[in-house]
């Protein structure tokens, strides 16, 4: 997740940039740049890579040319356009007197590029940001037949107007050279009050040294900050009223927005992930992917498929099989990507392989893309890293906008990837004619409802969290499910196993008789994923009767059901209950407590929640 830092005061901007951004290297990035209105006009710098290459280039250019009290900077993860240097944060306008920085996504960006380019604007990079730059440009030039001629709020303003999609923009002036200006839609901006300084940040981390008082933007606002304070109004231009907060939090505390652990931070994220993911990709009533070299007719000549992946990336594709065969009757096997190519799998230009990687450079999966397309079957990546490996080889690509994840065990990658691929199922049956336009409308939109589910799921999650604590002396721990829930049981155990070192293990509910039940003994934990009562009945009836069988053996049964589903209560010995939603969606909100349930017993444990013993973030040898 991209990380600005914005000042406006009496210290030297570029030095007070640059430790801001120093604090916001745990979020993860692929590039970093600066811009400092002096003088003689802006400053800007960017390079590829870590925030070291952008000081040695400082060094090299000489920072005397950046003395000045107003500037910007950014750490930027690659969405549009790849991690290289003219892709890099500030973009300018053609007259190199506007700078601006941005995280997110401008959905329309497409067709504002191509008005500007109509107008005679060339653009010097492949990102959506430089739109924005060139945009508020013409805006305070009055060239866009628009009435905020050398009004640099009034011009962001107008252009924000006219954009979609999620994002916050920074932007400065030569002409405005003590102002910075900043707004904000569904992405997070704060600003910093001080003594004759005002910062603006993603997060208070940036600028916790300075100051601890702070001023969160709300949606669809606009922010001018100066040395002397800071004014806010909505998109139209009306004021609006802020209320300041002390932070009591440290530093260490700060960049994990006051959680004990990054990890309960990024599952607490996990309804943006999954809003980012999903958006811009259903324009004009048709599902579209990111980057896409297959044709419709390509995809309408698929008949298997293939989902390849390790670790929790596998999970996520056994739970999007489901989807992908119910909406388009194609036959899907998931792969572990460390045994596809060494079973010499049966593959032809008419077998789609869909790749999933939150790295996009894990080896094994590399390696079974590599072996497909030897193969000559199509390849598609879902990924959360852009211009990473895999994608670069791959025929077509769908990225999670899940952001960075510093906790070594996948939460929020998840469950983006399950709603990639099943954007992937929605394109394919869109193709091939399986679902009418308006049904792949009714399951988008339905997908589009899961943030919110979500979102309620972790406002409950405190009693998951007592619960955790109490197993935490626990030798073993069970998981079952049936249909969607059984991958689900997959991933509650492998958490378990990443963080608590605890013996887990997932098992269909349906094969309890044919062993596992020898392993049911007193007091032994036994997890749940209970299918929906109305989608599912005959699998909740079958569930109802397996946790009977372990309940009458001394299990402790730990039941994640939907809410309302009282026929599961006398069963339960904990009942955790979770929003109604399609069975196909059920895994985005059941997996949630699984989560949670893990990190809270590593944590009561003593372990650390985001680095578990000899495990790494990205595995890129086999």
């Amino acid at each position: 997740m991209c990380g600005i830092v914005g000042y406006v005061g009496h210290r030297p901007a570029l030095d007070v940039v640059l430790d801001g951004l120093r604090r916001l290297e745990y979020r993860g990035y692929d590039s970093a740049g600066v811009a400092v209105t002096t003088g003689d006009g802006l400053a800007v710098e960017r390079k590829a890579g870590r925030l070291a290459n952008l000081e040695a280039r400082l060094d090299e250019v000489g920072r005397d040319g950046f003395a000045g009290t107003a500037g910007m900077g950014h750490t930027r993860w690659a969405t549009h356009g790849a991690p290289v240097d003219r892709n890099s944060h500030p973009h300018r306008d053609v007259t190199d007197r506007v700078a601006v920085v941005h995280n997110g996504i401008i959905e329309n960006f497409a067709a504002l590029r191509a008005e500007l380019e109509a107008a005679g604007v060339e653009f010097a990079s492949d990102t959506d940001t430089e739109t924005a730059a060139h945009l508020v440009a013409r805006a305070y030039d009055g060239l866009d037949g628009g009435s905020t001629a050398g009004d640099l709020p009034a011009s962001v303003r107008a252009v924000c107007r006219r954009l979609d999609g999620a994002f916050t923009l920074v932007f400065t002036h030569v002409e405005q050279p003590d102002m910075v200006v900043a707004a904000r839609r569904s992405s997070p901006l704060v600003v910093g009050l001080g003594e004759g300084e005002t910062f603006l940040a993603s997060d208070v981390a940036a600028f916790i040294e300075h100051t601890r008082d702070a001023v969160e933007l709300g949606q669809d606002q606009v922010v001018t900050i100066t040395r002397d304070g800071y004014h806010v109004t909505d998109f139209h231009g009306e004021d609006v009223s802020t209320r300041p907060f002390h932070v009591d939090w440290d530093l260490s505390a700060a960049e994990k927005g006051g959680h004990e652990y990054f990890m309960l931070k990024e599952i607490e994220e996990q309804p943006t992930a999954l809003a980012d993911t999903l958006r811009g990709h259903f324009v004009d009533g048709r599902i579209i992917l990111d980057e896409q070299r297959l044709s419709d007719q390509d995809l309408r000549d698929v008949d298997k498929v293939f989902v390849v992946a390790c670790g929790t990336a596998y999970h996520s594709g056994l739970v999007a099989k489901y989807a992908i065969e119910h909406w388009t009757r194609l036959p899907v096997e998931v792969e572990l990507a460390s045994e596809f190519r060494y079973r010499d799998p049966v593959l032809d230009r008419d077998t789609l392989v869909v790749a999933v990687s939150q790295s996009g450079e894990t080896a094994d999966t590399l390696e079974a893309v590599r072996h497909a397309r030897e193969q000559k079957a199509r390849v598609l990546a879902v990924c959360n890293t852009n211009g990473a490996q895999i994608p670069r080889e791959s025929d077509a690509v769908l990225y999670t906008h899940a952001g960075p994840e510093v906790g070594v065990a996948s939460t929020k990658t998840f469950l983006a990837q399950i709603a990639a691929i099943y954007l992937v199922g929605l394109a394919l049956a869109q193709a091939r004619g399986t679902k009418y336009p308006d049904e792949v409308g009714r399951e988008f939109e339905e997908l589009c409802a899961m943030p919110d589910a979500v979102a309620r799921v972790l406002s409950t999650v405190d009693r998951v969290r007592e619960l955790g604590r109490s197993l935490a002396d626990a030798k073993a721990v069970l998981f079952l499910g049936r249909h969607v829930g059984y991958p689900v049981a997959l991933e509650g155990a492998l958490k378990l196993k990443e963080l608590a070192y605890m013996h887990a293990e997932g098992f269909a509910a349906g094969e309890l008789k044919h062993g596992p039940i020898a392993l049911i003994e007193e007091s032994l934990p036994v997890v749940v994923v209970m299918p929906s009562p109305k989608g599912r009945a005959v699998l909740h009836a079958k569930l109802l009767s397996n946790i009977s069988e372990i309940q009458a053996r001394g299990a402790r049964t730990i039941v994640i059901a939907e809410e309302g589903d009282e026929t599961v209560r006398p069963f339960a010995d904990e009942l955790v209950e979770v929003p109604a939603v399609p069975t196909l969606l059920q895994p985005l909100v059941s997996t949630v407590p699984l989560q949670v349930l893990a990190a809270e017993i590593a944590r009561a444990r003593g372990y650390d929640v985001d680095k578990p013993r000899n495990l790494a973030k990205s595995v890129t040898v086999e």
